[in-house]
């Protein structure tokens, strides 16, 4: 089970205990910050992108945007998701799940910028039932090696 290798990876970092589990569904930001008790932008939401033969997992915040020209100047291509059905054979997590814990070998990990507002962030922890409370040091830690990235939009305050 991927939330199995979740765990596994974080008690690497004496972290497992923090997986939080759910009777309900966390797969969409609104539902996992209900789930969790939080603001929707806290939800750290993994997004799973094609880069030639490899997989580049985004965690961006849960308000945050993907922008399309900030992505092509990084990564010199456009975005492309990762189709649902392609997730859980590359990345090993199924979508609703996706998180940067216990992934393939094909799976590079970056933090966007929008994450930096916050102390403590809650990404998904391997299904779609799951997160864990991490604050962005300790994110850096379990997801390392990381790079962080600046390839997001956040919504226009009044709109």
């Amino acid at each position: 089970m991927a939330i199995e290798r979740a765990k596994a990876h974080l008690a690497q970092f004496g972290m497992e205990d923090r997986v939080m589990e759910f009777a309900q569904s966390s797969a969409k930001v609104e539902l996992a910050a209900q789930a969790v008790g939080c603001e929707p932008a806290r939800i750290a939401k993994t997004l799973s992108f094609a880069l030639g033969d490899r997989v580049a997992l985004i965690l961006f915040a849960g308000d945050a945007r993907i922008d399309n020209r900030k992505f092509k100047d990084r990564f010199h291509t456009k975005p492309r998701m990762l189709a649902a059905a392609d997730a859980e054979r590359l990345i090993g997590h199924a979508v609703g799940g996706v998180c940067p814990f216990g992934v393939n070998d094909c799976c590079d990990v970056y933090l966007d910028e929008s994450l930096r507002r916050f102390d403590v962030v809650y990404p998904a922890a391997g299904n779609a039932a799951s997160a864990v409370r991490l604050t962005l040091a300790e994110l850096e830690r379990v997801c390392a090696p990381c790079s962080w990235v600046d390839v997001s939009k956040l919504p226009v305050e009044g709109a």
